[in-house]
């Protein structure tokens, strides 16, 4: 039985922990401070930091990966087409890591990055997602390297996965993110609620994140771009056109990085 839990870094970043009780080892993804892992560790002597997964190259993502690598001796896995610092083993599209016992099937999902990369587990019971920056809780990362026809496409193979799947994205923006939902689609109901349920987690200082993907699917305007709705509101701010989804999504993307 693996138990999940978040380590709070920087101001809204989260580093997954992943904890196998009966072994005492952990993982660890995307580790961008050292200190909250080793602070974890020295609380728990016992255990042994044995994995690294990093979906991408961003400092706040990496950077404390080589100091938790000549503290612990973990193995780091990152995407192969990036510079990860300590990179043990370069990942690729389809390729497969162990950790704790639990096959992680690799994806590649460029759009943040041109290299970035998901760690996607099979489980008919809790499929298990970690997808860095790709896909947040309502919303998706910013193109800083990447196309809109790129991250659509990338979405789109996430938005594939069973609808049980728990995502585990990288920062807290779920709420700001929902702000943005209720401004394109102000008549879905399932966006209002979950902006009442997050506006209320976070009030009292609690995590927003996991989401399951199905949640996504009904709120995320980003996994929407087919939906009537949506496609409304761009003509209302664009002009009315014939648009495929990948030019709903730019325009939805150029619209949410101004808002």
């Amino acid at each position: 039985m693996i138990q999940i839990d978040a380590l709070p870094a920087f101001s809204d970043n989260y580093i997954w922990l992943l904890q196998d009780a009966t072994q005492r080892r952990c993982v660890v993804v995307d580790p961008g401070d050292a200190a909250p892992v080793l602070d974890w560790l020295d609380a728990h002597p016992d255990w042994r930091l044995s994995d690294i997964l990093i979906t991408h190259h961003h400092q706040d993502h990496v950077g404390g990966v080589e100091r938790l690598k000549a503290s612990t001796g973990a193995k780091v896995y990152g995407p192969a087409d990036e510079s990860i610092p300590g990179c043990d083993r370069a990942v690729r599209d389809g390729e497969r890591v162990e950790a704790l016992g639990l096959t992680f099937q690799v994806m590649a999902v460029p759009g943040h990055t041109l290299g970035h990369v998901a760690y996607y587990h099979e489980d008919p019971l809790n499929p298990l997602l970690f997808c860095g920056d790709t896909l947040f809780a309502a919303g998706c990362g910013r193109l800083f390297e990447g196309t809109a026809e790129q991250m659509h496409h990338s979405l789109g193979r996430l938005a594939a996965l069973p609808e049980t799947t728990a995502v585990y994205c990288a920062h807290e923006y779920t709420l700001s993110n929902l702000r943005f939902a209720q401004a394109v689609e102000p008549g879905n109901p399932a966006v209002a609620e979950r902006f009442a349920d997050v506006s209320a987690l976070r009030e009292r200082g609690a995590m927003s994140v996991p989401s399951r993907l199905a949640e996504e699917k009904a709120t995320n305007p980003f996994l929407r771009v087919e939906e009537d709705a949506v496609r409304r509101k761009i003509d209302e701010r664009e002009g009315v056109a014939e648009r495929t989804a990948v030019e709903v999504f730019r325009a939805l993307r150029g619209w949410k990085d101004r808002f």
